[in-house]
């Protein structure tokens, strides 16, 4: 059975698209999705993503990290999905509904409000998740914050120094956070710059991570650090986040479509 993909990225933070509503797919499963996200054997990812029709939106938007495990968000990959969409969508995810709109600096998205309660994170048990009584060596007092999926974020005076290669994972699968964690190092430049390094939950070191610069953004302006509007520069680039007064935060920044391509499915089965 050959089936069709469309490989994109937002600023290197890329996937693999297979859209379910053209083309019906057998079931997915953990090793079918590692063997295409290989970047050697397969055609390589950060996260596959599976197009669906849907009863609440314009389309249902599945998300399964390299790993083989399925996540409720990705802002990078709405992004793309958006401009595959090529005008104002609804797109429904595991994490909630979002929308996207076409603009000049590329999709703009609104990813809805953020949850700070402990439980909505979650963590294992209750604490305070403006500046948590934890650490891991040189990183502490981190924030956490759920926005469609969990981040904790550590406010860092070198983010390069940090070594999230090693840290990351520890963090990640600590037993605080019983659904494992997205880890964010960031450096507050000015009140109107951020830059951020993030180990992905599932996935590793990741070049961009819009669900990433959307909790850094938010945690800076819960302690204040930041302007209600910010830049948050990854390795990959940069990418817009504001958070409205009506509590929602909108993100924009580029997508882009790599190439189309189709694959024999009984080769990665």
């Amino acid at each position: 059975m050959r089936i069709p993909f469309t490989k994109m990225h937002g600023l290197g933070n890329d996937f693999i698209v297979l859209d379910a509503r053209e083309v019906s797919l057998p079931a997915l499963e953990g090793p079918v999705i590692r063997a295409l996200a290989d970047r050697t054997l397969g055609i390589g990812c950060d996260q596959l993503i599976v197009l669906e029709d849907s009863d609440e939106a314009d389309v249902s938007m599945r998300i399964f990290n390299s790993d083989g495990g399925e996540v409720e968000a990705c802002g990078n990959a709405t992004r793309a999905v958006g401009l595959l969409l090529g005008e104002a969508a609804s797109i429904h995810t595991k994490g909630g509904l979002l929308s996207t709109t076409p603009q000049d600096g590329g999709i703009a998205v609104d990813m809805g409000e953020p949850r700070f309660e402990w439980d909505a994170i979650p963590l294992a048990y209750p604490m305070d998740t403006a500046a948590m009584p934890v650490g891991w060596e040189m990183l502490e007092q981190p924030l956490a914050v759920n926005v469609g999926n969990p981040h904790v974020i550590f406010f860092v005076g070198d983010a390069d120094a940090i070594p999230l290669d090693r840290l990351g994972p520890q963090i990640e699968t600590d037993p605080l956070f019983p659904q494992r964690i997205n880890v964010n190092v960031a450096v507050v430049q000015d009140r109107n710059t951020i830059r951020l390094r993030v180990w992905e939950r599932g996935v590793g070191l990741t070049r961009a991570c819009g669900t990433g610069a959307c909790a850094t953004a938010v945690a800076a302006m819960r302690r204040g650090l930041v302007e209600r509007e910010v830049r948050v520069h990854l390795p990959g680039g940069p990418l817009l986040i504001a958070w409205g007064e009506d509590d929602r935060i909108t993100m924009t920044g580029p997508a882009t479509e790599a190439f189309r391509g189709s694959f024999e499915w009984d080769d990665y089965a």
